[in-house]
Formats: structure tokens, C-alpha cells, sequence
């Protein structure tokens, strides 16, 4: 097992290093192509300042991911192949939902971005898809719970069930991803507890799948810290966000995905009741501004402080989730 994890962390601080190495040159292209974002104008006046910051940053984490992937499952590599075909579902998730981000970045650059009524769908049928993929074809266990040994079958309510928590993993991501270096080191910080959990569990391609994602998502935030000269776009916070959520579904370890994603699911959870409060009282406000990291950045917290005092409770969090793993 400790040559197996020193195998998959070798291979994250791979990932990294050749996805620093790339992103400059990507930096460059995307300037030249001149995709920059754009600011919500209702949202903190200090964020006007991003205005033009190259977005679809979600190519610096996807290329990489598949492209080394793809290579450890078909060169034999001391005489074997580091990955599994298991390993092949996540990263045929990956691909899909990048792609449908990446069309949605491109029509928002246009100024008309895809209608939810049509983006939503989309992301049902291939969640769906996935799902079914889970169950029948890699034949995962249905659900862990903390202190119950054995694996709970959900029978044919696994496929909605497991759809829904790649529906949930997507658009939380995404949610969450408003601040400089937020989404990313939130994610990392799940991946690595994800991969911790697959280790116990003996599935070592999957470990090493999540910490290539690990080392990819590092180096994304060198180019995303606090000032951003990169933005990740929808072409990356819906595929990482999706591909989060498959991995906890092939570890039927999800039930704790609330509590390791905890700042996700608070994200999600501030625009779900800033808006149903905003209806209910006819025009009130729960919240300064939705999501909740606006919210803390209105109270007088700067930027830097939202993102480290986040990632310290998703720290905990995590941390907090792999104990629950581990009493399974």
C-alpha cells in the first residue's frame, strides 16, 4: 500500500510541474484570443478590477488530467500500466463536462450565454448516462455509511440518487467558483481526501487518478492566486465539480460528500435560501449578497481572508470526513 501512494503522489507532483510549465504559454494564447471575463456589475465594486482576466482556465486542469491518463492506461510503464480502465468513466466525465463549459464560455463571451433551460437538461442526460455506467457496467458498491460494515443497496434508486449527486457536485463547484483560488484549493482539498479514501479502500487507480487531479488543480492555482491572471470558467468548475462527485460515487463513500464539500454545499445552499427568503418576503434580503462569499466579502473581509478562513473549515471538514470514512 505505501508503494501504491507513493506511486500516486509521484505522479500529482508530475502533474504539476508539467501543468505549470504549460500555463504560461496557454496564459498567452488565451490573451491573444482576448476570452476575458466578465463581471457581474451588481456584485462587489472591487471585483470590477478582474474585468478582461483571461477565463476558460478549465483547459489548464482538463488537458492535463486526460492527456496523462490517457498515457498511464496505454504505455506500460515498468513493465505495467499505472491506471485502471475504471479510472476511464471520471475522465470520459471530465471531457463531456468541459466541453459543455467550454460552449457555455463561449457564448457568454459573445454575451449570450446558454439558457439554464438548455444547459440543465444536457447536464441531467449525461449525469444519467454516468450513473448508469456506475452501476451496471463498473458495478460500484451503492453506499457506505459510517459505522455500517456492509455496503447498502439502493437497487434501482441508485441511478437518480447517484445522478442527483453529480448534478449537486457540478453546479456547487461552479457556485463556488467567485473568488481568486476559492474553487480550486476547495476541490484539491476534497480530491485529497477522496484519494485518501480510495486508498484504504485498495482502489489504487482511483487514488491515483485523484491525486493527478490534485497536482493539476495546484498548478492551477499558481496562475489563480490572489491577483488572478486566470480565471477557470465554466469549462472547468462544472467538470471538476462532476468529476467530485463520481469519485465519491465509485468510493460509495457520498453520504459524507456534504461534509467534505461543506463549503460547496454552503455556497449552494446561501443562493437557494437568499432566493426563496427574496420571494417569501416580497424584496428582503437574507444574505448581503449570494453566494456566501460575497456576503463575507460585503461584511469588510478582504478577498485573501474569504478564501483562507473557506479552506481552513473545508481542511477541517475533510479531514472530519475521512475519520467518518475509516469508522465504515
Amino acid at each position: 500500500m505505501t508503494g501504491e501512494v507513493s506511486m500516486a503522489l509521484s505522479l500529482g507532483a508530475i502533474a504539476f510541474a508539467l501543468t505549470v510549465i504549460w500555463g504560461s504559454p496557454l496564459l498567452r494564447i488565451l490573451r491573444y484570443l482576448g476570452v476575458g471575463k466578465q463581471i457581474r456589475v451588481e456584485g462587489p465594486q472591487r471585483h470590477l478590477v478582474k474585468m478582461g482576466t483571461p477565463t476558460m482556465g478549465g483547459l489548464l486542469i482538463v488537458i492535463p488530467v486526460v492527456a496523462m491518463t490517457l498515457m498511464l492506461n496505454t504505455v506500460p510503464i515498468f513493465g505495467r500500466t499505472l491506471l485502471g480502465r475504471s479510472v476511464l468513466l471520471p475522465l470520459g466525465v471530465l471531457i463531456a463536462f468541459a466541453g459543455l463549459g467550454a460552449i457555455d464560455d463561449l457564448l457568454g463571451l459573445k454575451g449570450r450565454p446558454m439558457r439554464a433551460r438548455v444547459k440543465f437538461p444536457l447536464q441531467i442526460l449525461v449525469s444519467v448516462l454516468v450513473a448508469i455506467g456506475l452501476k451496471y457496467v463498473l458495478d460500484v458498491p451503492n453506499m457506505y455509511l459510517p459505522g455500517v460494515p456492509a455496503d447498502i443497496n439502493l437497487g434501482i434508486w441508485y441511478v437518480p440518487v447517484a445522478a442527483f449527486v453529480i448534478l449537486c457536485g457540478t453546479n456547487s463547484i461552479n457556485i463556488t467558483d467567485g473568488l481568486d483560488g476559492l474553487a480550486g484549493i476547495i476541490a484539491a482539498t476534497a480530491f485529497v481526501a477522496y484519494g485518501m479514501i480510495a486508498a484504504l479502500q485498495g482502489q489504487f487507480y482511483l487514488v491515483r487518478f485523484c491525486f493527478t487531479m490534485v497536482g493539476v488543480l495546484f498548478a492551477f492555482l499558481w496562475f489563480n492566486a490572489h491577483p488572478a491572471e486566470l480565471f477557470m470558467g465554466d469549462t472547468g468548475s462544472i467538470a471538476v465539480g462532476a468529476v467530485l462527485g463520481v469519485v465519491a460515487l465509485m468510493t460509495a463513500q457520498w453520504a459524507i460528500l456534504p461534509i467534505i464539500a461543506i463549503i460547496p454545499v454552503a455556497e449552494t445552499a446561501s443562493v437557494i435560501l437568499q432566493v426563496g427568503y427574496f420571494k417569501l418576503t416580497r424584496g428582503k434580503r437574507l444574505f448581503k449578497m449570494a453566494p456566501l462569499h460575497h456576503h463575507f466579502e460585503l461584511l469588510g473581509w478582504s478577498e485573501t481572508q474569504v478564501v483562507q478562513r473557506f479552506w481552513l473549515i473545508a481542511l477541517m471538514a475533510a479531514m472530519i470526513g475521512v475519520a467518518l470514512a475509516v469508522a465504515q
